[in-house]
């Protein structure tokens, strides 16, 4: 009887008893772009599809006034039925999985010998998971391409989420910039290069380029968080229609917060399209040229602050909700030293730039520097904070921000590992921000805006905290979140953002791209790898959602949307760039050699060295 059941057992195991099920799902496109124009709705700031974007290359040889002069035409493309426009469905794949190990088979068989030798039970568990592996990563390429937005027959995007189950869908059935970077790195990895080029161009034409001194209006060069592909009727012949692209730079959004980061995105995905396909002239065309030069001077433009960080308010990056990071944000401060370090590189050199590269150039020197001696945070450096005096006023003071020890977190104190530090959330005058910020701080080891001992330093940490950033489901968006009084204030009360949920400490399994090509810059491809098999055990079954709540990650997030489009993405470049480590680069820059020899003689220099603001020579502040 035993050796009948042994028997009847492993037959069934070979037949595939576990059968690996996709979600039931097919979906149109053409639901998210075959709109009908309201009653009073105002069109005339959308951006039309024009029969002069089809002349795209040939813009590098026409003056840049008469461009500028016809960006704008009103000539249209007659889309005769925005019903043709094609969507993308997939079909229902079965593919037959196991799992097997020693153990299983000793309990099924009691006291019977052995079917299989250990080496032999150790390939075949490996056989499946890879085999699972595969069929999980096909389900995200489907899931991908069905997210796919046209524009006039062209790819031209991806919607942040397509999510059958959710009777309202905000905009998430919008294109978001940011959100769109995964999807774009994905495509460029599988060398897919007409949506990004697509994508790149588009967004270009959607930029803010008039000045206005309109409190309502975005400022110039801004570029919008999403747009939307709209069809409407043609004017003047109701049995035609159009597609237009209407662009959101915030007025509609939750807060109404500009997108900050946006720019900063685009200049980076500009760069990886170039290196991935190899394509320069997209780089060298005028209208691109111009677009990176306006967001650059937007960034750089004089203000009231001192500091040579960015100054936002709350709310204008992945962060996109009140939680206490207005100020100098640390993912703001990564993204603009990625995005300056990459335009340098782009940047076409001629007479009309030379001004703006010495200002990006003294920048850079003194963000790395700022970001690295001040943001830093380790046990020594806890200690040292522990110590500072306050109330100093001098041009030499060691507490320059006028930190009070008492700000130390009791939770740091224990938390603190004795190996390893990161980036604190943010610096500014008699405030920082202890909280761990994963987005900045995996940014800054891929820019080089941190040192390499640092940049170690930031992985030997998520090692260290591995139970606390990762435990369940990687990768937590903050941490520690905020609880009690404090989350009242800060959040105010904001019940999407309770305490382990959304941006208040969830977890975001999109947040695996970002961290994968800092592992694998750092050499340390292991640590990513052992994050991504912890998501890749759930995020199908759990049908991609966007984040997860509690402290381990264990449950969907009470909010969540279903098939988020940069889940699916992120877990898609994780895998692709674990497979082939080389692609990485189009993402990563390395240390410039002035900005080291200049970070040198900073740090060389006596700081105790008594200096006025005429004597001063440098033009940045440190």
């Amino acid at each position: 009887m035993v050796a009948m059941t042994s028997s009847e057992a492993v037959m069934q195991v070979f037949r595939g008893a576990a059968p690996f099920i996709k979600p039931d799902s097919k979906y149109s496109l053409g639901s998210f772009i075959n709109y009908k124009k309201k009653s009073g709705e105002n069109v005339g700031r959308l951006f039309k599809c024009s029969s002069m974007y089809r002349q795209f290359p040939a813009i590098p040889t026409i003056r840049f006034e008469n461009f500028r002069s016809k960006r704008f035409e009103s000539s249209s493309c007659k889309c005769q039925n925005a019903e043709s426009v094609s969507g993308f469905t997939t079909e229902n794949e079965n593919g037959t999985w196991f799992v097997d190990n020693a153990k299983e088979f000793n309990t099924i068989q009691g006291q019977s010998p052995n079917l299989f030798g250990s080496e032999d039970v150790h390939k075949i568990k490996k056989e499946n998971e890879s085999s699972l592996s595969d069929g999980i990563e096909q389900e995200a390429w489907d899931l991908l391409r069905e997210s796919i937005v046209t524009y006039c027959g062209s790819p031209i995007g991806t919607i942040a989420a397509n999510d059958p189950t959710s009777s309202s869908v905000l905009n998430y059935d919008q294109v978001f910039i940011r959100d769109f970077i995964p999807s774009g790195i994905a495509f460029l990895l599988n060398e897919e290069y007409d949506i990004v080029r697509n994508f790149i161009l588009h967004t270009l034409q959607l930029q803010s380029w008039e000045k206005t001194m309109d409190c309502h209006s975005p400022g110039q060069g801004l570029m919008p968080a999403s747009f939307k592909v709209r069809t409407v009727p043609l004017e003047g012949d109701d049995t035609a229609t159009e597609e237009v692209l209407d662009p959101d730079f915030g007025e509609a959004a939750i807060g109404r917060v500009a997108p900050v980061d946006s720019g900063l995105w685009w200049i980076i995905l500009l760069r990886a399209y170039g290196k991935s396909s190899g394509d320069m002239s997209l780089v060298e065309r005028i209208d691109v040229q111009t677009g990176i030069k306006m967001i650059l001077k937007l960034c750089l433009a004089d203000g009231f602050d001192m500091f040579p960080t960015l100054l936002v308010a709350d709310g204008p990056c992945m962060i996109d909700r009140r939680m206490g990071i207005h100020g100098h944000p640390l993912e703001i401060q990564a993204l603009f030293y990625s995005a300056l370090m990459c335009a340098r590189e782009m940047l076409a050199p001629e007479d009309g730039s030379a001004d703006l590269i010495r200002a990006l150039n003294n920048r850079l020197v003194a963000l790395s520097f700022h970001i690295r001696e001040y943001y830093w945070v380790d046990l020594k450096k806890l200690n040292e904070i522990y110590r500072y005096k306050t109330e100093e006023y001098s041009y030499d003071a060691v507490n320059k921000f006028n930190i009070y020890p008492d700000q130390i977190p009791p939770w740091l104190v224990e938390w603190m590992p004795n190996k390893g530090g990161y980036l604190i959330g943010n610096l500014q005058p008699a405030h920082m921000d202890f909280r761990f910020f994963s987005l900045g701080n995996f940014w800054s080891v891929v820019s080089s805006l941190v040192t390499v001992d640092q940049s170690n330093a930031i992985l030997d940490l998520i090692d260290a905290k591995w139970a606390d950033l990762v435990a369940d489901m990687p990768f937590k968006i903050c941490y520690p979140a905020l609880e009690g009084q404090e989350w009242q204030i800060i959040t105010g009360s904001d019940p999407k953002n309770t305490p382990w949920s959304y941006h208040n400490g969830g977890s975001w399994p999109t947040l695996l791209w970002q961290l994968t090509v800092a592992c694998i810059k750092m050499d340390r491809p292991e640590i990513a790898a052992r994050a991504v098999k912890i998501a890749e055990g759930r995020l199908a079954q759990d049908k991609w959602p966007e984040y997860y709540d509690t402290k381990w990650g264990r449950f969907i997030g009470k909010q969540s949307r279903l098939f988020q489009t940069w889940t699916i993405a992120g877990y898609l470049v994780s895998k692709l760039l674990l497979a082939n480590p080389e692609k990485a680069k189009i993402l990563m820059t390395d240390e410039d050699s002035e900005i080291v020899n200049a970070f040198s003689c900073m740090i060389t220099s006596n700081p105790r060295k008594k200096r006025g603001p005429k004597n001063s020579q440098k033009t940045y502040i440190v």
